[in-house]
Parts: structure tokens; C-alpha cells; sequence
């Protein structure tokens, strides 16, 4: 097994409760680590062989611009999207921050982390 990460991924985008959160939006966090076996890239050198950050970049901003409510709603539909559209991907965690929370006081950001396995998706 290997890990690949995509980190500090920011975007920003209208995820909230308040009314007020989804029409001004805010600047968001967002962190992937994947496990998955990474000997057989390792040996034939194809990006065929392994997992692609650049798609994994890709399900996160286009999950991130569907609008929700929750952060827990938009961390399980990419953890959704990995499993579905990567066979290689055996577990993944997904942490979602939100800068400058609107919540009182001085908070630098809020963060929502959630893991799953392959055994969980056909």
C-alpha cells in the first residue's frame, strides 16, 4: 500500500446554513489522502497504473461547487466519487475547512474530516 495526498487544495465556494453563507460564499480547505497499491506504477512508470491526483483534484472542485448545507454532505459525495471512479483507491480521507468561519470570535477555520473504505462500495 502507498498514500498519495492532495493537500491545501483552496477554493471558494457557497456551502452554509445561513442564507447569508450560500449567497456571499467563503474561501475553503480542502485535503485528500488516498491509500491505494502503488508498487505497480512504481515498477511500469504509467500513470495508467496508479492514481491520478489531477483527477482527484478535479472530483474535489466539482463537488465543492455544488452548493450544500452541511461540509459533511460534500465530504461524503467526493469520498463517494473516489470509490466510484477509482478502482485502485482502497481507503480515503477527506478534510474540509472553512476559513474565517462566521461563528464569533476569532476562529481560523472549521474542519470536518471523514474516512471510508473500498469494502463499503461494489
Amino acid at each position: 500500500m502507498g498514500i498519495i495526498k492532495v493537500e491545501n487544495i483552496r477554493i471558494f465556494a457557497n456551502h452554509g446554513c445561513l442564507s447569508e453563507e450560500t449567497k456571499i460564499g467563503s474561501d475553503y480547505r480542502v485535503d485528500l489522502e488516498v491509500k491505494a497499491n502503488l508498487q505497480p506504477s512504481a515498477k511500469s512508470d504509467l500513470l495508467s497504473d496508479t492514481v491520478d491526483y489531477v483527477f482527484l483534484n478535479r472530483i474535489i472542485r466539482e463537488e465543492m461547487l455544488r452548493p450544500s448545507h452541511l461540509l459533511e454532505t460534500v465530504a461524503r459525495r467526493i469520498l463517494n466519487r473516489v470509490f466510484k471512479e477509482d478502482k485502485l483507491i482502497k481507503k480515503a480521507t477527506v478534510c474540509i475547512s472553512k476559513l474565517n468561519p462566521p461563528i464569533g470570535g476569532d476562529v481560523e477555520m472549521v474542519t470536518i474530516k471523514m474516512t471510508d473504505k473500498r469494502k463499503n462500495y461494489k
